[in-house]
């Protein structure tokens, strides 16, 4: 599919996978904004897109999803020099880190994997819907199995395990993607979750063993372009065009956990999310 005159935001575009799906999106000749913590890699990431591409419209602002403060600056800024939105590409993630908070007081993984993106998505959600048909897609993981929304400790403060900590945020991604596209109905503006695949990137560079078992077993594991494959058929195949709601694995839909069908607790992930953040969303 072609992408010329759409406008794509992709967090966490830097390295990995986020790379690999601005590469392929901006190949398309859609207009990316390449939204990252980390500048000065992500502005040698663009070059290296826009050099390879020959696409100029590769653009990085400054995002750091740790910090409600900077979601909203970059929301303000986005919506004052951008007309239109056509997919957001929740991509950023942090994993495996050892016990911290963000800005706001949030557990690391819960507050830039899940907290952080919802409240992206909320601020920019009108000008998906001026832009629709558009589409949001929302980066999970296999690892969602394992997670449970913990509501009587949100923030790992009784107990803590940075694997399951992990586990828990992406069961978040697809609760959340569940919920929103059930409120999204109507819109033509859809909402999509997927695994990109166990993929050689970053993302494991607070773990020491998991590092080595990754060099192990790196055979098996997709490069950052085959992870990034599922994230780009979420963002452009045209048979999606009215799917909505539902989890993705290599281009196709895949099997959710009980957990992360249930609806009752995205309601309620919801409603908390909502009020951690201090926002109305309804």
């Amino acid at each position: 599919a072609k992408l010329e005159g759409k406008v794509v935001i992709i967090t966490g575009a830097n390295t990995g996978i986020g790379k690999e799906t601005a590469r392929d999106l901006a190949r398309r000749g859609a207009r990316v904004i390449v939204a990252c913590r980390d500048i000065a890699k992500a502005e040698a990431a663009a070059s290296e897109i826009r050099a390879e591409t020959g696409n100029q419209q590769v653009i990085v602002k400054k995002l750091d999803l740790a910090d409600t403060k900077s979601i909203r600056e970059f929301a303000e800024k986005f919506l004052a020099e951008e007309k239109e939105l056509h997919i957001l590409i929740n991509n950023a993630g942090v994993m495996l880190c050892p016990y911290s908070k963000t800005a706001d007081g949030f557990e690391m993984h819960l507050g830039v994997n899940h907290l952080g993106h919802f409240l992206l998505t909320f601020l920019l959600l009108e000008r998906l819907k001026q832009s629709a048909p558009a589409r949001i897609v929302n980066v999970s993981s296999l690892a969602h199995h394992g997670g449970r929304i913990r509501f009587h400790d949100l923030h790992g403060e009784k107990s803590y395990n940075r694997g399951l900590a992990y586990c828990h945020s992406k069961l978040a991604n697809v609760l959340f993607t569940r919920e929103l596209a059930r409120r999204l109905q109507g819109t033509k503006v859809t909402a999509n979750a997927l695994h990109p695949g166990s993929v050689h990137s970053d993302l494991v560079r607070h773990s020491f063993v998991m590092m080595w078992l990754w060099k192990i077993f790196s055979f098996f594991l997709k490069t950052p372009w085959e992870g990034a494959q599922t994230s780009v058929y979420c963002a452009v195949a045209e048979e999606l065009d009215s799917v909505t709601g539902q989890y993705f694995s290599d281009c196709q839909p895949a099997y959710v956990s009980p957990r992360g069908r249930d609806d009752e607790t995205a309601k309620k992930l919801w409603s908390v999310s909502c009020e951690l953040l201090g926002i109305q969303w309804d």
